[in-house]
């Protein structure tokens, strides 16, 4: 259905205060409506895509986001520059900051998004329960009040019984929560959850509920117009979560019958009317296993997840949030949605699975999205852009869309496999083993679903190359080193003999390796001191590899081994790496990505056990600096934490000794490898 919709014309520019994905999608609909686009950027995002999307673009600041995307002064002022009528804040930021959309106001700018008074109230989890419960709103069991005594929350859990969940009022995210199973932990827990939620979100105010144990989360789209028309779009089941953190959504939801549908869908637009909601709005709920549902939260503003709602609808809802914010009626009524098909969404993070998804900062080398039917990959990055540690680590968005479930699921996982993200480790491999499960394939996954079943997940455990794996980027790297001092390159292309001795590293793995090349074959011969993952460490013979090169095209090459012709996809990095100049090559595999480093010309190491250097695992900012020169300190031991990507990193000894050195204090900005603490070791008896 394509109703004819009157635009009206109340603004014709568009602001996009937001960066990544998020800024590319608002621009494309926003363009297709006929609408002029303003990016902003930070420093550190000049180059990123949705800069050079725009039809215009300013700079608002350094990289941190407190001195550009957050701040509402230099937005105003960049929309007054540049003749912007209208900002659209995306998600996350100040898309929920009820400041931020009166000062819209106030400078007669038209925010695209709710009232300051609805992001207010659902703003905070208090207020907007009490406010859920007076327009007959089903909520959890719990202690919303005002007194906020530790000793008032203590007796109120006690009161609701345990298991409780303690929620920062004002947040999200995961932030401020704790689960509560043994009320002898409430003392502890209640002034945990407090302290992270003031240093999160400026307050440390706490619901408590009933927690539902193991339950699915749902959430109903909905739209509001000015007119006080409201409708609801269905629902997403974003069910799969790690750490309170979305992993996968999918619409609709394989728990919901059309009779819970109808009512969460109806309960839904009572929440946006008790508070006279205005744009694009979701409300969210947990349901038990009895199908019985409790409002979470409303989250004021579109969902990083909306995509799957757009593909079972055949609505672009962004384009609906600019309709409405132009002062249009909505376009649909409730009996005009009909949902079609079944569509799923995976977010794609520069994160390592395999040390517990630290997040990774780097050069993206390749950049090689997966296309083909019902593939829809919505995306704020490009190839050669440095991922930095200033923001969020989700880079993209894949999703696919089918007829049924089943295709839906099908045709991710293959997208997921297919897109290949080298320089920097990725979620993709996590990803892909999440959507083989049983569980999820049966529809039966709920929000403890990760923690349940993926604790042993080969996806989790730290990446380590295989035979083949080293074999191939022997190879690569021979090719690229044929004119290096370690040997003479033999070349793919050429039908002469030839052999070269190459030493790789991988992670902590090391290889020695004898390359013979003859006729487009080459034979690579492993050291007995080699080791590989799933074989002893002890020195084994590892047999030689034979790879026949059928094909090679840029980043992609086609070989035969084992008498199978398959595909691997690749990226070189000339003369980079470490001090020496080191060639590298990133290497695709179903199991992550991995990075081999040519060090035939480094010496050898002596291995001296842990490190007496502290370093930063990357860019980022000291939050604490726990030791002072002259403490003693132990292997393991906590020395300092580093945030970045909004998730703190602790930093540990390596070795047993005294602090030797502190160049850092909490406050500081630090890059990756930065020297941060030295310590003087002691001796080890023996």
């Amino acid at each position: 259905m394509s109703p004819i919709i009157k635009v009206s014309k109340s603004f014709t520019k568009v602001l996009v205060a937001n960066r990544g994905e998020i800024a590319v999608r608002v621009i494309r609909s926003a363009q297709s409506l006929g609408y002029r686009t303003v990016a902003v950027f930070s420093e550190a995002d000049s180059n990123a895509p949705h800069v050079s999307a725009a039809d215009e673009a300013i700079c608002i600041g350094a990289a941190p986001v407190g001195e550009s995307y957050l701040v509402a002064d230099k937005l105003i002022a960049a929309a007054k520059k540049t003749g912007a009528d209208a900002i659209h804040p995306g998600y996350g930021f100040l898309s929920e900051n009820s400041a931020f959309a009166k000062a819209c106001v106030d400078a007669s700018i038209i925010f695209i998004g709710p009232r300051p008074d609805a992001i207010d109230l659902m703003g905070s989890k208090r207020h907007s329960k009490i406010a859920m419960i007076e327009a007959g709103v089903p909520c959890i069991p719990g202690y919303e009040g005002a007194d906020q005594s530790d000793e008032v929350l203590k007796n109120a859990a006690i009161d609701i019984g345990m298991p409780v969940m303690l929620k920062a009022s004002a947040g999200g995210g995961g932030r401020g929560m704790r689960l509560v199973t043994d009320a002898n932990d409430l003392d502890e827990l209640i002034k945990s959850a407090r302290s992270e939620a003031l240093n999160a979100f400026g307050s440390g105010e706490l619901i408590i509920e009933k927690a539902v144990m193991q339950p699915r989360h749902i959430e109903i789209q909905v739209f509001a117009d000015t007119f006080g028309n409201t409708v609801y779009l269905g629902e997403r089941d974003c069910s799969v979560q790690r750490r309170h953190q979305k992993v996968v959504e999918e619409a609709p939801s394989p728990f919901v019958s059309p009779e819970m549908r109808k009512a969460m869908g109806e309960a839904a637009v009572n929440a946006a009317k008790s508070c006279n909601y205005v744009g694009a709005g979701t409300v969210e709920f947990l349901a038990d296993s009895e199908g019985n549902f409790y409002f979470l939260e409303m989250n004021t503003r579109l969902q990083v997840e909306h995509p799957v709602t757009e593909l079972i609808t055949g609505l672009d809802l962004v384009a609906m949030q600019l309709r409405i914010a132009a002062g249009d009626k909505l376009s649909i009524t409730q009996e005009d949605v009909i949902l079609t098909g079944h569509a799923m969404e995976v977010r794609l993070y520069a994160e390592d699975p395999g040390a517990n998804f630290i997040p990774q900062t780097g050069l993206l080398n390749l950049w090689q999205p997966a296309s083909g039917d019902g593939i829809r990959i919505d995306s704020g990055i490009k190839q050669g852009q440095t991922i930095s540690s200033f923001y969020d680590p989700m880079l993209a968005k894949i999703i696919a869309y089918g007829e049924n479930r089943e295709e839906a699921r099908r045709r991710l996982v293959r997208a997921v496999e297919d897109s290949h993200l080298l320089g920097i480790k990725d979620n993709r491999a996590f990803l892909a083993s999440i959507l083989r499960d049983d569980t999820f394939i049966q529809g039966g996954a709920t929000t403890a679903f990760i923690g349940d079943n993926f604790s042993e997940d080969e996806s989790m455990q730290p990446l380590k190359a295989k035979a083949q794996e080293v074999a191939l980027a022997a190879s690569i790297l021979s090719a690229l080193g044929s004119d290096s001092a370690t040997g003479a390159g033999t070349g793919w292309q050429n039908n002469t003999a030839g052999s070269r001795f190459i030493k790789l590293s991988c992670e902590e793995q090391t290889f020695e390796l004898a390359l013979i090349a003859k006729n487009n074959t080459i034979t690579v011969e492993f050291s007995a001191d080699d080791s590989l993952q799933g074989i002893s460490p002890k020195p084994v013979t590892i047999q030689p590899v034979v790879i026949k090169i059928v094909e090679q095209s840029k980043n992609t090459l086609k070989y035969l081994s084992d008498d199978v012709v398959r595909t691997v996809v690749y990226s070189e990095t000339k003369g980079e790496g470490d001090s020496l100049g080191c060639d590298q090559v990133h290497l695709a595999t179903r199991y992550g990505n991995l990075t081999f480093t040519d060090i035939s010309l480094q010496s050898a190491k002596k291995d001296k056990g842990g490190s007496d250097q502290v370093l930063a695992s990357m860019d980022g900012g000291m939050v604490d600096v726990m030791v002072k020169v002259g403490d003693a300190v132990a292997v393991g031991q906590t020395l300092a934490v580093l945030e970045a990507m909004k998730m703190e990193h602790p930093l540990k000894a390596g070795v047993a000794g005294t602090i030797a050195e502190v160049l850092v204090q909490a406050g500081d900005q630090v890059k990756g490898r930065q020297k941060l603490i030295q310590i003087l070791a002691v001796e080890a008896e023996g």
